[in-house]
């Protein structure tokens, strides 16, 4: 993408129920990086190829992103659910051939990342969430305060009232994002997917997962017990609101995970896109300890 994907292979790989556009390339241990909402794979264009100096590095569409399959949502929305995703993460290392991987995820990708550690801990060495605590977590301490800055997530979780009619009348007007910013191959590729209103659903279907199913299993791994086994870094971005909604959230992290790792980046939300040295040598060396 712009010469920053060189060397890196672009394909469509069956990974059971769906097919993923994915990005893989480099050289090493994996690393699987999983984008967040309203991404494409893209988002990690200028990370990435800094990885694949020492891992191969595997950037997947979720489902319903981008390029990947956008099946028909349920009337449980669970097709779109993180532990479906977390089952499309583990049909990419057994297509590509990696019996583990470290996963990283930002944004609604962490949830999908977290997941893949939960429910398949033999298959993750090393699990990233960025910009995220776990959705049950998240819900539990919905005040008002977290209502007013990410009405959101009710807003394209309910059904009542889809979501998709207003979005669609002006894609652009509703999502944002620049060529400045993102670049201008990646912002082209984003741009394509949400004016695709199929993409548009799915990702509408990711947040209601997120309000059942997503949230149902993260509080039964709560009343269960379930940890994360793996290390975990949590890194967030400074000029986001992490720290204004939880206080202290890798305190949040610390109650998933006996070894919680934390770094900040010093950027916004779409940490990837603004301050990609920096993240890739927190992930690097992350991944090297």
């Amino acid at each position: 993408m712009g010469g920053v994907f060189d060397g890196f292979a672009l394909e469509e790989i069956d990974v059971g129920e769906v097919r993923l556009r994915v990005r893989h390339g480099g050289s090493g241990p994996p690393v699987v990086l999983l984008h967040g909402h309203p991404r494409t794979h893209a988002t990690w264009h200028r990370v990435a190829p800094l990885l694949a100096r020492e891992h191969t590095v595997i950037c997947p569409d979720l489902r319903g992103y981008g390029g990947s399959s956008k099946p028909p949502g349920d009337p449980g929305h669970t097709t779109y659910a993180k532990r479906a995703m977390a089952r499309d993460a583990v049909g990419l290392l057994d297509a590509l051939g990696h019996d583990r991987a470290a996963v990283v995820g930002h944004d609604r990708g962490c949830y999908a990342a977290m997941r893949t550690a939960l429910d398949h801990p033999d298959r993750v060495s090393r699990l990233g969430v960025l910009d995220g605590v776990p959705i049950g977590e998240a819900l539990a301490r919905a005040d008002a305060r977290f209502a007013a800055r990410w009405w959101h997530w009710f807003f394209l979780g309910q059904s009542d009232k889809p979501a998709e009619r207003v979005i669609n009348v002006d894609p652009d007007a509703w999502y944002g994002g620049s060529p400045a910013g993102m670049g201008e191959e990646a912002y082209a590729d984003y741009r394509r997917a949400i004016h695709d209103p199929a993409t548009v659903h799915a990702m509408c279907e990711d947040y209601r997962a997120g309000l059942g199913p997503d949230r149902a299993a993260d509080d039964a791994d709560r009343a269960a017990g379930r940890r994360i086994g793996c290390p975990v870094l949590f890194c967030w971005s400074e000029r986001d609101d992490m720290v204004d909604l939880y206080g202290d959230p890798a305190a949040i992290w610390r109650d998933w995970a006996d070894d919680v790792r934390t770094a900040s980046i010093d950027s916004g939300h779409h940490m990837a896109e603004e301050a990609p040295e920096q993240l890739a040598a927190v992930l690097a060396a992350f991944l090297a300890a």
